[in-house]
């Protein structure tokens, strides 16, 4: 996979390409990450990336030109790849949307600044909008970085254990289910006999019974795309009608 970011900060992206999960992927030669700074085709004496909004009111726009051009380059003739807004307006950013996005080969990511963006942008020229959350950043990168991270940890040979993507939260739908290693004992508290057993069967029901319980706890809503079978819903009847909802 080929993945390029616009922005205005290249150098933010620096220590986080270049470490851990992302950094080794790279290495591996399964993805390559690069930043690239659209201020260098703003095609303008002052290199200006930003314009006042016509109308009037505060704050500055990011004009279409530099954004235009920067994304024709990166992607390269006859290519027609995701190109991805970040902002706030955009869909919240799910697992299931990292899922789809890590099965393009090329992705070109738009970092924005000062009030928005020239609707042009929106319009023309990506093809979707993603935010991660109903708040407001001083830019898309850390969004960005977010987004990639996410994307990237997905694609086969990156992840140590192939299985740790397919269990995480919501990849399955539901909250994951508590995890312990050893000691087994540590001040007085106790991991759960079940682990400890070595019955492969009765720990898979103990994980799926406590997901679905940290879910309904803290997060009822996802339960509405979750397929449940008929002990599954008795489950949740029993904590529903006790007031405290223990297990």
């Amino acid at each position: 996979m080929n993945i390029d970011v616009l922005t205005l900060f290249p150098e933010m992206f620096a220590g986080v390409f270049g470490s851990s999960i992302l950094g080794k992927a790279q290495e591996k030669g399964i993805v390559s990450l690069r930043a690239v700074n659209f201020r260098e085709f703003a095609g303008n004496k002052h290199n200006t990336v930003d314009d006042y909004p016509y109308g009037g009111g505060g704050g500055m726009v990011l004009k279409p030109e530099p954004i235009f051009s920067a994304v024709e380059h990166v992607a390269g003739e006859g290519e027609k790849p995701r190109v991805i807004l970040m902002c706030p307006q955009g869909e919240t950013y799910t697992q299931r949307k990292a899922e789809e996005l890590s099965k393009e080969q090329r992705l070109i990511l738009i970092c924005g600044h000062y009030e928005g963006y020239d609707e042009r942008i929106r319009e023309f020229l990506v093809t979707d909008e993603i935010s991660i959350g109903d708040y407001v950043l001083t830019g898309g990168e850390i969004a960005a970085m977010a987004v990639i991270d996410s994307v990237v940890r997905l694609l086969p040979g990156v992840l140590g254990n192939e299985r740790s993507a397919v269990t995480d939260s919501y990849s399955t739908g539901l909250l994951e289910y508590p995890q312990y290693t050893r000691p087994a004992e540590f001040r007085g508290w106790s991991v759960p006999d079940v682990l400890l057993s070595g019955h492969h069967e009765n720990v898979t029901q103990w994980r799926r019974r406590q997901s679905l319980y940290r879910t309904w706890k803290r997060r009822p809503d996802l339960l509405a795309g979750v397929e449940l079978t008929e002990r599954e819903r008795k489950w949740i009847e029993e904590w529903e009608s006790d007031g405290n909802g223990k297990m």
